[in-house]
């Protein structure tokens, strides 16, 4: 059963299998993205259902020479290439025709960019018009121009951050050079930062140069962008060093794998004499040493549970809440009642509709990422000095179902065997590389809270949508193979990716200021404050300020009494969207691509944010230690009635009371002693506020914890416990 692989400039296209056959036709187009001196390689491999893949022969073409060959034009060229063994180039193991369309250069630019070609670029200079991937041409000012013979495949994203270029070389990226339309007026600009410095390439296009890091960028440095980019590169090397505590990595020749019993499964143990295995392409099988027969289906899903089997033409499934039920395929009915015992699986009621138990939820979570799983498994090879890059362009590169397989990250140059500890590290670090400045995509959502939200000036990137389908199916795989990442979202992000509605209090969580001035407006009256407002906004984007109208018309409608409540609502949905909906549709497309939403209904926010950036394991004397206290001493009833609750608690619920008060359940690497408010560092605050009657409140701009003076300690936990784990969102009274 063979199939071709394709590969050129780290791309990577695979053909169809041809089963059964030793005179194998493809009929197949394959698109990828060269330039006139890439060179193709075509593999031919024998697929093997329970083995690695045989190579059958491989065979190299060079464009440029096929190019000289057909007078600068690749339109219906057929070539018949001598496959070879891999271990022995002379060996010719049979032939491959392929046919090559969609390509055309100009002989003259072709020439020149001959000339100048060096260490895999092509640098174009000097001429009128030039050839880019998709088949079209651009001339010098921009233009484009149409050409024959074209195909369908796009330029590759790359970030917002381009190749360092210099004066001799003013595009050093693979592939000719897309030339833009020169600028018809001129402006001041402020100096550039120190160190930094303003250059012209041949072109007339401006990049800067940064002679510490010896590095070049077309973004205009300023003090903000340089202060964040040195900021993300120390937080970077300080992940880097923390990481290696976590590194799990597997030597050559060691063979070592995670013991199947720690392994987590929803369905529980295996009967007797049943076990588990993995071949070697991943595929789980099940073996019964008593007959010494093997199977691919899950015994216990086939009524194997029970000491009986299930009768003839029965079989045993699960609702999406994990409750069983079973199929009657002779008469093609299904029933709660298990045929075997007539006790029905709905006696105790679907718990987990009503009984908070976030463990559960996980627990059935994960069991349908289970039956979501592909077989075999997906190998990603990233280098760290371009860990974005690469992931990017490999994880674009895979049908999104294939995602959904085991992963096997490669790091070359380290000698890692990936069963888990790779790929978590992995997950770790592509998660902090998204905060890079220089892609533009996230920002914090304010200056002392540190979730992410998009950034709306990320259109700076031309391709910034793409990676936004990019980071969606990166939080979905995150979910899916249960991984943790290194930096959570804010709370009103997650609320979109439950596709849950937003509410006035969530705006509290990310512009405490905003949220009270929108309050203000609510309680005081408008006409006797001498207000004057309409139904438009100002927003500034790199120091552009626009003016948004909230409804049509509205810099002309005023603000008064009646409609004041819809500029609230109106005002409130436009700075939780800040016109990224264009970002968010594409996240939530790359997202529903791996990990369709509906998946996640049973969780809240607080729930999907344990889930992806992890829980901790909190060190009670160090929370002791650095908790402050108002109108409350050390020794009052109300205090030692609070740690005494905190210590009965198990880590997850201490990590719901974090949330609680903190709005975030991950500690910094400090500890608590590194809490941060609004102001800077701030320590966790138990205050006494309120009447024995009222519930706890919560201030997580300061990571104060409202507690009133309550009578007992049965009053103080049911207080408590009804506050965290009964509430949702922010602002419950």
């Amino acid at each position: 059963s063979p199939y071709v692989e394709v590969a050129v400039d780290g791309q990577s296209k695979k053909t169809e299998k041809c089963n059964n056959t030793h005179n194998p036709k493809w009929k197949q187009s394959l698109t990828v993205i060269l330039t006139p001196f890439s060179k193709l390689i075509f593999r031919v491999w024998s697929h093997q259902t329970l083995k690695a893949d045989i190579l059958l022969g491989m065979a190299t073409l060079e464009i440029s020479e096929t190019l000289k060959s057909n007078d600068m034009k690749l339109s219906e060229v057929v070539h018949t290439l001598q496959l070879c063994s891999d271990r022995d180039h002379t060996d010719v193991v049979g032939d491959l025709s392929v046919c090559l369309d969609g390509m055309q250069v100009d002989p003259e630019t072709f020439t020149s960019a001959e000339r100048d070609h060096g260490e895999g670029h092509v640098i174009l200079k000097g001429i009128d018009w030039v050839i880019v991937p998709n088949g079209h041409t651009v001339n010098s000012m921009g233009s484009p121009a149409p050409s024959p013979g074209g195909s369908k495949s796009t330029r590759p994203p790359r970030p917002a951050r381009p190749p360092p270029p210099t004066p001799r070389r003013p595009a050093a990226s693979p592939g000719p050079s897309l030339f833009c339309r020169h600028s018809k007026f001129t402006r001041l600009s402020p100096p550039v930062p120190c160190r930094w410095e303003r250059r012209v390439d041949p072109m007339g296009r401006v990049y800067f140069v940064d002679h510490i890091t010896r590095t070049t960028t077309w973004q205009r440095p300023t003090q903000e962008s340089v202060r964040n980019y040195e900021e993300w590169q120390h937080q970077r090397s300080q992940l880097q060093g923390a990481m290696q505590q976590f590194n799990q990595r597997f030597i050559f020749g060691v063979r070592q794998r995670l013991p199947s019993n720690k392994e987590f499964d929803p369905l529980g143990p295996l009967p007797h004499g049943w076990e588990k295995r993995t071949d070697t392409n991943g595929r789980v099988y099940f073996v019964h040493h008593t007959t010494r027969m093997t199977q691919w289906e899950d015994p216990r899903t086939q009524g194997l549970l029970n000491d009986k089997p299930l009768p003839e033409g029965w079989e045993m499934r699960f609702t999406v809440d994990g409750i069983p039920y079973f199929v009657d395929h002779n008469r093609r009915t299904t029933t709660y009642i298990d045929p075997r015992t007539g006790k029905s699986s709905l006696e105790n009621g679907p718990q987990i509709t009503y009984v908070r138990d976030f463990k559960a939820k996980v627990q059935y979570f994960r069991f349908w990422c289970q039956q979501l799983s592909m077989p075999q498994h997906i190998k990603i090879t990233v280098t760290r000095k371009t860990l974005f890059e690469d992931s990017f362009q490999q994880m674009m590169s895979f049908h999104p179902q294939d995602l959904r397989r085991r992963l096997w990250i490669i790091f070359p140059g380290e000698e890692g065997l990936d069963y888990g500890g790779v790929a978590r590290e992995w997950f770790f670090l592509l998660s902090h590389e998204v905060l890079n400045p220089m892609y533009c995509l996230f920002e914090y959502a304010g200056k002392d809270n540190y979730c992410l939200q998009i950034n709306p000036a990320s259109y700076i990137n031309p391709d910034h949508l793409k990676y936004f389908k990019f980071i969606g199916r990166f939080i979905a795989m995150a979910l899916f193979h249960g991984k943790f990442i290194d930096t959570g979202f804010s709370l009103p992000f997650y609320k979109r990716i439950l596709n849950k509605p937003l509410a006035l209090k969530d705006l509290e969580s990310i512009d405490p200021e905003f949220y009270n001035s929108l309050i203000w407006i609510k309680d005081n009256n408008l006409e006797e404050c001498g207000l004057e407002m309409y139904f438009s906004v100002d927003k500034e984007i790199l120091g552009e300020v626009t003016t948004h109208e909230l409804k049509p018309d509205g810099g002309n409608v005023l603000v008064t009494e009646e409609n004041k409540e819809e500029y609230i609502r109106l005002v409130a949905e436009w700075r939780l969207s800040r016109g990224v909906e264009e970002q968010t549709q594409a996240f939530f497309e790359g997202f529903n691509e791996v990990l369709p939403q509906q998946y996640l209904q049973y969780f809240d926010a607080k729930e999907l944010e344990v889930m992806l950036c992890g829980m901790q394991e909190i060190d009670l004397v160090d929370w002791q230690r650095h908790t402050i206290y108002r109108h409350y001493a050390r020794s009052s009833k109300q205090i030692l009635w609070f740690w005494q609750f905190v210590k009965e608690m198990d880590n997850e619920k201490r990590m719901r009371l974090l949330q609680f008060v903190t709005g975030t359940c991950r500690l910094p690497m400090g500890g608590f002693a590194d809490l941060m408010g609004s102001n800077g560092p701030q320590k966790f605050c138990i205050e006494k506020v309120g009447k024995e009657n009222w519930l706890p409140r919560s201030h997580t701009c300061f990571n104060r914890l409202d507690l009133p003076p309550y009578k007992s300690y049965e009053q103080l936990k049911e207080k408590l416990m009804f506050a965290i784990e009964e509430t949702e969102g922010f602002g419950q009274e």
